[in-house]
């Protein structure tokens, strides 16, 4: 065993690398405990969740960056050769890598800019949901059926971006269809009467309703109410329910778009069928 140790081979490559995978581990082992520290303490604190999770990703990094190159020194390797080699090398990995570092420098503007921060609900980059992490490269977001979507930075930060949740509350839009023998009168104080009715709306904000155009088949209104961004389904629900059901009470029909068929003559035979009735009319749904 002495021999083997003492064979030139084993004392100038193996133990020199066995030792550097020691100390990387190590810092590898070391950069895991700094990062869980940071996390733990600043979210302890309440500081920024988004902020906390970039900065603890970051500290992870560099700290086995770090290690590596220490390591590489400790067991004989020339830093200085090593940092000259990264250097004539620094086009090549700028060129191979500049998605990655473009997806880097977005997630430092993200962070910087902050249209959005962690537990907000966003449209961006073709995708919609609760924002979980800001990540070096990526952005980790929940979508309302519990998928968790993995964006690159870059594509975030580059596209438009809608914060749903960013304020407070918001206005709940309902868009409805009468018939045209309807009453305006009549059909607008149901639709106050059932935007007023609705409990978790705020009373502090007017509700809305007006006439909004005149379909082919049926006269457009909208209703307006504003609700905490909390409760926004649950009041654009009850809206919509208050109004089927007022308008059914009040003898208001909700019309549905419809197609009259009219078949012409065939080779001077005479028409094939008359105008369609209503009740012959062939029908789609909206």
């Amino acid at each position: 065993m002495e021999s083997f140790l003492q064979n030139p081979l084993i004392s100038a490559y193996v133990a020199p690398l066995v030792g550097f995978l020691a100390f990387v581990i190590v810092g590898w082992f070391v950069a895991g405990i700094v990062r869980r520290t940071i996390r733990s303490n600043l979210e302890r604190t309440e500081f920024d969740v988004t902020l906390t999770r970039f900065v603890s990703n970051l500290t992870y990094y560099v700290i086995l960056i770090v290690a590596l190159i220490a390591g590489l020194q400790k067991f004989g390797v020339s830093t200085a050769s090593f940092a000259a080699v990264l250097g004539a090398a620094g086009l090549a990995v700028g060129l191979a890598f500049q998605g990655a570092l473009s997806n880097f420098a977005a997630g430092v503007m993200l962070v910087v800019f902050r249209p959005f921060t962690v537990g907000d609900v966003i449209e961006a980059a073709g995708a919609r949901g609760k924002v979980y992490a800001v990540q070096l490269f990526t952005t980790e977001i929940d979508t309302p059926d519990n998928r968790r979507i993995t964006l690159p930075n870059s594509d975030v930060f580059s596209s438009k971006i809608e914060n749903v949740t960013y304020h407070d509350t918001r206005r709940v839009d309902v868009a409805v269809g009468t018939d045209y023998p309807a009453d305006l009168g009549a059909t607008r104080q149901v639709l106050v009467d059932a935007a007023e009715s609705i409990d978790d709306r705020l009373p502090d904000e007017d509700v809305v309703v007006y006439l909004d155009s005149l379909g082919d088949s049926a006269i457009h209104w909208a209703v307006r109410v504003w609700a905490t961004t909390d409760d926004y389904w649950a009041v654009r629900e009850q809206l919509t329910r208050e109004i089927k059901t007022r308008l059914d009470a009040a003898d208001i029909g909700i019309p549905y778009p419809q197609m009259d068929v009219h078949v012409d003559s065939v080779n001077g035979a005479g028409p094939a069928s008359s105008d369609a009735a209503p009740s012959a009319s062939s029908t789609r749904s909206a």
